[in-house]
């Protein structure tokens, strides 16, 4: 037990420790007070935004204070490259970054949110071709102005560039083959430069799937098609809209008759299992296509654009998959083995014409095991000359080794064979020849049609695709055929592309409403392996998808087919092949930073605006260091902006600018 002196003791040492951390603490801070007047301070906030250099302060200002920086370019100092005045049409503005548009909703709060194909036609956008002041800031921000681009002649509102580029037609020596009908792009410098406008009227288009049935005919104001096909039952007038029953010229009493038909005919042709991509060769309105869509069945609908006037703009405004094509004289746009059948209905299309040279184009396009539906007047029509056209198709399919199945009523069936070996036992000179082993039968842009048989791969791995819809998440053995680095990890690449479009898709349907979004018509301009077409049918969104592979990227077009999706091949230094506005949404991943290498941004953007719809979404995931550029430019053609954070968050190299097509009035 301790003495009370010894308590007394402790006690006292306590109390002096304390008394001399007191009088320690209060030194150190006169001493660091008097020590830091000398030297300027940081702070966040001051009151007094303009001090007298005269006045004692009782705060130091920083050197730095009320000076501007340009954050962005210790950022990007790095990787930013200079652009040119060829990439970027209007000057960008030295300030600011560009603000966001909304609309005002109920609350009266702004809302970036906007529905596609939903807009009301009075709340359009007055559009002035002249230059505009559109940001004008205080005396310590300078002022800029962008170029608007200004709207296109109102003769111009069907405009397709590289198919009515008139001068160059008239310029060439012949047009007997079909030529006219094929790609004429303007000279360097001479294309589009303005805004195609929307016709008189135009309307927001009806929604699937009603719109599969009628359209609203100020949308497509032509009643070319009612005069000539109206007693076939292709479509009719009803006072403000157009109207489609279903039928065709070989099949007035409807579609899904005619495929009932066939299915009879040749019971191993199972839509929607064994036959998932088709091709259907002058289309008219494009019901066959339609009506295949509910047996799950997705169907390239092609026409040319000729007298038979905006066959094409009719099956896009129905949501029908389609594109202007022609058989003339270069090969179609997608690859080799793309479809499981093709069929020609009253097509007009002389098949045995120069040694056969268009049916071998179907050849060269069709699957091993595929078939061919030719529904026409030599088929059941016993006249002379219809007879001898018959005896001529035959004889061509015979040494195309294409074998005939069946002739029911006005429709046949060939099938073509699974692989080289009856090509290999024809007799020495028969023709056509097999093609030369250096050709490529998947190389398509801009070359000729040859009269030869593409010959199959000798271990004809490219006939044996899953049945749908299986073979959409398995990776195709036609995958090790293409032209990239990576050999031995391409089923890698494949599977995690389908993983991140997959939660990339889910986050958009998620936090941006997707499915509020009237999405019928979709692009995907530059689509790899088409993970983004499958992620939007994994969402079960009701849409299709063009998958667009650029011609400056490997050729990943027969993997999208082998799938079960559609696509063609493209350079988007020049115009596609579609009509205006026959597109909801448009969505470019990584693409313009590699276009604008080659070719103009604002020219492709343009473009873009072109075959987007009013009230249709642009979506451009690209490299920051574009992003200012692209936003000035999507200005200028009247877009509204939001520029997003994608998932990595706001410090990662990429963003996602969203813009919004309203409806343009001069």
């Amino acid at each position: 037990m301790k003495s009370p002196m010894s308590i007394d003791i402790l006690k006292t040492t306590h109390a002096l420790k304390i008394v001399a951390f007191f009088f320690i603490s209060i030194s150190f801070f006169y001493l660091g007070k008097h020590w830091s007047d000398g030297y300027q301070q940081l702070i966040f906030f001051t009151q007094d935004s303009d001090p007298d250099p005269n006045q004692n302060q009782a705060v130091s200002i920083s050197p730095n204070y009320n000076k501007s920086f340009n954050i962005s370019i210790p950022i990007g100092q790095n990787s930013t490259e200079p652009v040119s005045e060829k990439t970027l049409t209007q000057p960008p503005p030295a300030g600011d970054s560009v603000e966001k548009f909304g609309i005002v909703n109920e609350n009266g709060t702004m809302s970036e949110e906007f529905e596609v194909g939903n807009f009301d036609p009075e709340m359009v956008d007055d559009w002035v071709n002249e230059t505009q002041v559109e940001k004008e800031g205080s005396d310590s921000v300078a002022k800029f102005t962008i170029t608007k681009f200004g709207l296109c002649s109102r003769d111009m509102s069907e405009y397709i560039p590289c198919l009515d580029n008139v001068d160059a037609i008239r310029k060439m020596p012949s047009t007997e083959k079909g030529e006219k009908f094929e790609r004429h792009c303007p000279e360097e410098g001479k294309g589009l430069n303005c805004l195609v406008p929307a016709p008189k009227g135009y309307r927001a288009p009806i929604p699937w799937p009603k719109s599969r049935d009628e359209v609203w005919f100020s949308n497509v104001p032509h009643t070319r098609l009612v005069e000539d096909k109206g007693g076939q039952n292709w479509i009719s007038r009803d006072k403000d809209k157009f109207k489609f029953p279903g039928g065709g010229t070989q099949f007035i009493h409807g579609a899904n008759e005619y495929l009932d038909h066939i299915a009879k005919m040749i019971p191993e042709i199972t839509f929607g299992q064994h036959i998932r991509v088709a091709l259907d060769v002058g289309c008219g309105v494009a019901s066959f296509g339609a009506y295949l869509l509910s047996r799950n069945v997705v169907t390239m609908s092609v026409a040319p654009k000729d007298v038979h006037e905006n066959q094409i703009q009719f099956a896009l405004e129905r949501g029908v998959p389609a594109m202007v094509a022609a058989f003339a004289t270069r090969r179609l746009l997608y690859p080799s083995q793309a479809f499981d059948l093709i069929h020609c209905s009253r097509c007009r299309i002389n098949w045995t014409r120069d040694d056969g040279i268009l049916l071998l184009e179907v050849n060269r396009m069709l699957r091993a095991g595929g078939y061919f539906v030719w529904a026409a007047q030599p088929v059941y029509k016993h006249e002379e000359v219809l007879e001898e056209q018959w005896e001529e198709m035959l004889n061509l399919t015979t040494r195309l080794c294409w074998n005939f199945l069946k002739k029911d009523g006005y429709i046949a069936v060939w099938q073509k064979p699974f692989d080289n070996s009856c090509y290999l036992n024809r007799e020495a000179g028969t023709k056509p020849p097999l093609c030369d082993p250096s050709d490529d039968p998947d190389n398509v842009w801009y070359v000729d049609l040859k009269a030869c048989i593409s010959e199959l791969p000798k271990n004809g791995y490219e006939a044996n695709v899953t049945n749908w819809p299986a073979r959409m998440q398995t990776p195709p053995n036609r995958l090790q055929s293409i032209k990239l680095d990576a050999f031995i990890s391409r089923k890698e690449l494949f599977k995690a592309e389908s993983k991140y479009w997959d939660e990339i898709i889910e986050s958009y349907v998620r936090a941006l409403h997707w499915k509020k979004m009237k999405l019928r018509n979709v692009m995907d301009m530059r689509a790899g392996f088409g993970g983004f077409a499958a992620a939007l049918i994994a969402q079960n969104l009701d849409s299709w998808v063009m998958n667009v592979v650029p011609v400056s990227g490997p050729n990943t077009l027969p993997v999208i087919y082998d799938r079960g999706f559609i696509g063609v091949m493209h350079d988007w230094c020049e115009s596609f092949d579609t009509y205006p506005r026959t597109y909801d949404l448009l969505h470019a991943a990584n693409l313009l930073s590699v276009e604008r290498k080659r070719c103009n941004v604002s020219s492709i953007m343009v473009e873009m605006d072109r075959i987007l719809r009013p009230g249709g979404r642009v979506y451009i995931r690209d490299s920051l260091v574009i992003m200012d550029e692209l936003q000035q430019i999507a200005k200028a053609i009247g877009w509204h902006t939001t520029l997003r954070d994608t998932a990595e968050g706001p410090h990662a190299s990429y963003r996602i600018l969203v813009c919004d097509k309203h409806l343009l009035r001069a």
